[in-house]
């Protein structure tokens, strides 16, 4: 069994180079199991049809809310605390074990009432074999969370990239024999319980759980905590499915569904895993200010160097986006996409504040602006839903900047940031990327019809090549500190304190 020392990390030396190795591993393996994973999930797009995806939003609604109790709350106070004892992580363990064997058998439970409510008779038989997911959920959080502690990242990374060839081989293999929406089941199913078998493995972690929660009050309620806040998050992120589920038909959910899914790529599959390694980092830095605030503007700031330029650009290219990745019967999303494109680099924004309030132990402001944004996002959907599912896309382009406004009234004090810091963090990116995609606009205007993959490419090559000129021109110092982190060059002379607030780039 892997159990973490009282060590102070932010005291060793080799603290900087051990975050830049974390996000190295983290990150990097991150991007190759994401491209085998879109090039599995493509191809498979290819072969089903937008009815199998909207069929599959249904009972992906009823799965994420039930996971918000799956205790990863958990975990997270395993990485944030001082000092972790074995009793602690076996007491962890036995709460994983009721907690996910409760959900599995309520989520069987509930699968009838689902199919009803969506009227779709299939839903039911889904979500009955989805319960098996929550089974392996213990298997994974605890050892991940043991490594994540010590920003050991390599193994999970290793781990996370078979998980993916996993999973690939398993959807092409069902999508190629006819299995239609079944082929969705199968291979998160694959990718979970590979992954809960290989960390078991990895870590060693032969552990019998402990039924016996005497002491283990600050662990439970600091899990509470993020416990209240991964439902609101639920609520906000999965309230249109849930309400759109029971008016429009699956085709269209099916489009809305997807071009979601699409756009969400870099916020939902590349910040979390980033927030994974900030997030102990920070908490080392939790004493230090000085260096959390300046690492979480400079994490802001180069993130938002990747987001905006990427949305901004999906947003004006959607068109030949969707039909070079999805194919020509897709080409009805390419409108939800290009709308909700321009939500994203703000939900990108919001999400990079969790883990620096977590570490400083305000996970409270996370849980509160997740409230909102559980009332805020419903609203604004049922109004949205009057114009279909176009004002849904809309929602959120309205809704999300306001919740991040929010979530930063709550956070600069504790985190230690202004509203011009951070604006002038986010400036070298957004300005770029409102230029670069005028630019991409315009010449999208003026190309000749040609086939949709020339065209792509050639959008895609003309942005590329006016973003780093604009960045050249408009934040040369940004740009030069992009090809710093890229060439892993190394400062002059060891600066201490500039090493420990590098933790979160």
């Amino acid at each position: 069994m892997l159990v973490s020392e009282d060590t102070s990390l932010a005291a060793d030396g080799n603290f900087g180079s051990r975050v830049r190795s974390a996000v190295f591993w983290r990150s990097g393996t991150q991007i190759l199991a994401q491209i085998i994973a879109w090039g599995a999930t493509l191809a498979v797009i290819r072969i089903l049809d937008p009815n199998d995806y909207g069929i599959f939003a249904m009972t992906q609604v009823i799965l994420v809310f039930l996971s918000f109790m799956n205790g990863y709350g958990l975990a997270s106070s395993i990485i944030q605390a001082e000092k972790v004892e074995p009793i602690r992580i076996r007491q962890a363990f036995g709460m994983l074990l009721l907690l996910n064997g409760g959900i599995a058998i309520l989520q069987i439970l509930l699968a009838p009432v689902a199919a009803d409510y969506y009227r779709q008779p299939i839903v039911e038989d889904l979500l009955r074999v989805q319960a098996l997911i929550f089974l392996a959920t213990p298997f994974m959080v605890l050892p991940e969370a043991l490594m994540t502690r010590n920003l050991e990242f390599k193994k999970p990374a290793i781990i996370n990239l078979i998980s993916a060839i996993v999973g690939a081989v398993v959807a092409l293999y069902f999508a190629l024999n006819g299995h239609g929406v079944w082929t969705l089941i199968y291979a998160p199913l694959s990718i979970f319980w590979t992954r809960a078998i290989c960390l078991v493995i990895a870590v060693k972690f032969y552990v019998w759980p402990s039924f016996n929660f005497k002491g283990a009050g600050a662990m439970f309620g600091f899990g509470a905590t993020l416990l209240a806040s991964h439902l609101f998050w639920t609520i906000q992120s999965q309230s249109d499915i849930f309400i759109a589920g029971r008016v429009l038909d699956p085709h269209e959910l099916g489009l809305y569904a997807e071009a979601l899914f699409l756009t969400t790529i870099f916020a939902a599959k590349f910040v979390p895993p980033l927030n994974e390694v900030a997030f102990p980092a920070y908490s080392r830095l939790q004493d230090d200010p000085k260096a959390l605030s300046w690492s979480f503007l400079k994490a802001v700031r180069l993130i938002l160097l990747i987001s905006c330029p990427l949305y901004l650009g999906m947003s004006v290219t959607a068109g030949p986006l969707v039909a070079t990745l999805f194919g020509p019967k897709w080409l009805e999303m390419a409108p939800f996409v290009s709308i909700l494109a321009l939500a994203m680099p703000v939900m990108t924004l919001q999400i990079l504040f969790a883990p620096a309030n977590n570490a400083v132990g305000k996970p409270q402001i996370t849980a509160r602006a997740s409230f909102v944004g559980a009332i805020l996002m419903p609203i604004t959907f049922l109004i949205g839903l009057q114009w279909g599912a176009i004002g849904l896309a809309w929602g959120w382009v309205v809704a999300f900047p306001l919740l991040t406004l929010f979530t930063f009234f709550q956070s600069y004090q504790h985190i230690g940031i202004s509203a011009r810091q951070l604006g002038d963090a986010i400036w070298p990116g957004l300005s770029a990327s409102i230029a670069m995609a005028a630019v991409v606009y315009a010449a999208d205007q003026f190309l000749p019809d040609m086939i949709v993959y020339a065209r792509f490419a050639i959008l895609v090559a003309i942005g590329g090549i006016s973003y780093v000129g604009l960045l050249w021109f408009l934040a040369k110092p940004t740009l030069h500190e992009i090809l710093a982190l890229v060439l892993r060059k190394k400062p002059p002379a060891p600066q201490p304190e500039k090493d420990l607030a590098e933790s979160a780039s």
